[in-house]
């Protein structure tokens, strides 16, 4: 049996290989004849880290039934979280809300050592759903740390991401919010300094930003790899790819969601006449589709696909019943479930069985089969 997410899930972007797709795609979106449509990011939605979180979510909660707690919002989704909520998930906003030996999940966006401690203090029992790519984050920091660099973390003040990785190494490690922030950091030695970023930030002003920086600290340290993580980076490049031949750039996601935020932003910014962020197709004000022959959609990297389905009925109630497809790369990266998690499923013979076609894709949110618990005295063989 297979620990790792369906091939759905989005994941590694070949930028090259799509190229014969954004010259076909050219050619069609340069053509203005009036007629209603839309035009649809791909990709969009779920990345490998909100799936691989989701998913330990509903499988904690298939084994050991409810409740089970999850500290804040396993991701920055609204319909996810309610719907988890509904099969028994309990979202908390600090370990101390946990009861004592209680089992808790932590959610993609990471936590601090502190927090990790807290939950050892308390006896809970965790689930550490942390995105691999965040971790990646969390581990450059601590590096960086042990090498007594100034670490300049690039990200939003108060957001969860954020938050964990300052914790790693807080004796080292000041937040620069935006480029405007430049002027006020200082730093122990010009010399020794590097800049790390939270993962879903836009690529243009997370850059602007180490431009700025590097004018101060000409000797600024890049991280090993990106920080900005590929599922952010492709959905901003497919919205700069079709956002220039749109009159409303729609994007599903939550306003707390750090990427949706900024794919918002890039979509007004890349030339879209108008850009809006929205939860569901209920949300959107049909006075903004007046005078729009072109309408393009995308959705955040924690939005299930049923959330952008709702918004193509919608449009196409009202005349843009043409969806074309705007792909910019393919994705097929998948994670393993989280180590304490297999441990679980194992003990309790519980099989991966996942929906197949359109299933999580969907949904977002989808039980595993019934038949995925095997019977006490069965073989199990799957781990």
């Amino acid at each position: 049996m297979s620990q790792t997410l369906s091939s759905q899930v989005p994941g590694a972007a070949d930028l090259h290989a799509a190229a014969p797709q954004y010259e076909a795609m050219h050619a069609r979106t340069t053509q203005d004849d009036g007629h209603k449509r839309v035009l649809l990011a791909a990709p969009r939605g779920y990345c490998a880290g909100v799936d691989r979180a989701v998913i330990a979510v509903e499988q904690a909660l298939e084994i050991h039934g409810a409740p089970v707690y999850v500290r804040k919002e396993i991701v920055h989704n609204k319909y996810v979280v309610e719907t988890l909520a509904e099969r028994g998930a309990i979202f908390v906003n600090d370990t101390e809300e946990v009861p004592e030996g209680a089992r808790v999940v932590f959610s993609a966006h990471g936590v601090s050592p502190a927090v990790v401690a807290a939950a050892k203090e308390r006896n809970l029992d965790t689930i550490d759903a942390t995105c691999p790519l965040v971790t990646k984050v969390h581990k450059e920091a601590v590096r960086f740390a042990k090498d007594d660099y100034d670490i300049l973390l690039i990200g939003h003040t108060g957001h969860e991401e954020v938050e964990g990785t300052a914790g790693e190494a807080p004796d080292h490690i000041q937040i620069v919010n935006s480029p405007d922030d430049v002027d006020n950091v200082t730093v122990r030695d010009p010399e020794k300094v590097v800049w790390i970023s939270q993962t879903t930030l836009s690529v243009d002003e997370t850059m602007e930003t180490v431009n700025r920086l590097r004018t101060k600290f000409p000797t600024l340290q890049n991280p090993p790899s990106d920080d900005i993580c590929y599922a952010t980076q492709n959905r901003q490049v497919a919205v700069k790819k079709l956002a220039p031949h749109c009159d409303l750039v729609i994007t599903v996601g939550s306003r707390n969601s750090s990427n949706s935020v900024r794919l918002m932003e890039v979509a007004k910014d890349a030339g879209a006449k108008a850009s809006y962020l929205i939860e569901y197709a209920k949300e959107i004000d049909e006075t903004w589709l007046d005078g729009v022959t072109t309408v393009g959609v995308t959705s955040g990297a924690s939005v299930p696909e049923i959330l952008v389905q709702d918004v193509l009925k919608y449009l196409a109630e009202r005349g843009y019943g043409e969806v074309e497809e705007v792909r910019t790369a393919t994705e097929d990266l998948m994670f393993s479930l989280p180590r304490q998690l297999r441990a679980d499923m194992k003990k309790a013979c519980v099989g991966s069985k996942r929906p197949k076609g359109e299933g999580r894709k969907n949904l977002g949110v989808t039980p595993v089969e019934s038949d995925s618990i095997v019977p006490a005295g069965d073989d199990c063989n799957t781990f």
